[in-house]
């Protein structure tokens, strides 16, 4: 059993001891120093309506006050949620700060109202209306939301490039990529001798843990931090649902009106029950929730600097910031933890891993990633 060192806050009227405090890591190989638990904002605004626990303004700012209580830094958002509600919400509470304080990342791609892609048109014209939006006359991290096949990777990243000239922008990075479209984007920013990407946002969970086999490895190669979204997969891995009882409240309850089936594709999924079943072990044995093990396990792995959370209510975030300090799981947890959620190692990959288990030059930079060691 881990040592639990401090008792952290559980509701939202109690102060924030020292010892449980974010702590803060470099981002990538860059400078910059973020808390190691972010604030993920997907959930500021409902326009028309359309979605389950979304917060109103005044509550989406009881929220951001919450997390500077407990040292956070990090504020994640997108030129594309909640039709740009959550960027404003954001900006409105943001005026109000002492901006310097404070790392700001958005993202742009999406379907907004002026277009959709990555081209020099697009990119100007909306970080202009993200940062009136934001009311800030910078953005300190800017990503690519996804990958866009209808522009030449090097307009997108030459006009990454000219926002940082021109200060608008200070740091770059990357959002839902396959590995060899990271590894493009490292190759072509060295080859143009333009600003380097420093981060991947990436799908990242004890249920989701593809990217390790390809993208991750990337990052660790090129010095880019991974920053999980969706770590509790939907409050999957938080213990709110079980297998016998299809949910009838929350984003998988919404899903599975939306999406029929969804739900029968997780309640048939025997490993997904077995992830949650150990998660449950862990935590009763900690005294810790299922989602700050969950959490927890994301922040103890080499490759991410930080972790975005969302939170609905003032006790969930408190609780999921509660996995940012003053305790770890032990060798042992990560180890059951990794066993049970280890997904199928298709080819190549479990051949070249394993071709190259004995192959290790420390004066490689490939040594870091030629095995499945994570």
């Amino acid at each position: 059993m881990s040592g639990v060192a401090v008792n952290c806050p559980s509701t939202k009227m109690a102060t924030v001891p020292e010892d449980c405090k974010l702590s803060y890591n470099f981002l990538g190989r860059s400078g910059l120093k973020v808390a190691n638990m972010c604030l993920g904002t997907g959930t500021f605004g409902n326009p028309g309506g359309s979605r389950p626990s979304q917060a109103s303004e005044e509550y989406s700012h009881q929220m951001l006050d919450r997390y500077v209580q407990w040292g956070g830094n990090f504020i994640d958002t997108a030129d594309v949620y909640s039709q740009g509600l959550s960027e404003k919400y954001l900006g409105s509470w943001l005026n109000k700060q002492s901006r310097d304080q404070l790392v700001i990342a958005t993202k742009v791609r999406g379907i907004v109202p002026s277009g959709v892609g990555l081209s020099r048109r697009h990119i100007v014209k909306n970080i202009q209306n993200s940062l009136e939006r934001l009311q800030t006359n910078y953005v300190d991290l800017y990503q690519m939301h996804c990958w866009d096949d209808g522009t030449p990777i090097e307009e997108t990243l030459r006009t990454f490039h000219d926002l940082v000239r021109c200060g608008k922008v200070l740091y770059v990075g990357a959002s839902n990529v396959l590995g060899w479209q990271l590894q493009k984007i490292a190759c072509t920013t060295e080859k143009l001798g333009i600003n380097p990407f420093i981060s991947l946002q990436q799908q990242y969970n004890l249920a989701c843990r593809e990217s390790e086999f390809e993208p991750f490895q990337v990052c660790k190669m090129e010095g880019f931090g991974v920053l999980p979204w969706g770590p509790l997969k939907g409050g999957l891995l938080s213990g709110k649902y079980t297998r016998d009882c299809p949910p009838t409240t929350g984003r998988h309850a919404w899903k599975k009106e939306k999406y029929p089936g969804s739900w029968d594709l997780i309640q048939e999924d025997d490993q997904i029950w077995a992830i949650v079943d150990a998660v449950r072990d862990i935590a009763n044995t900690n005294g810790k929730s299922m989602a700050q093990v969950s959490l927890r396990w994301l922040l103890q792995k080499d490759v991410v600097p930080s972790v975005i959370i969302g939170a609905t209510n003032l006790a969930q975030l408190d609780d999921n910031l509660g996995a940012g300090s003053g305790w770890t799981l032990s060798k042992e947890e990560m180890a059951r933890l990794d066993k049970v959620s280890q997904p199928k190692i298709p080819y190549p990959y479990e051949m070249v891993w394993r071709q190259n288990k004995a192959r290790c030059n420390l004066f490689q930079p490939s040594h870091l990633v030629s095995s499945w060691s994570n």
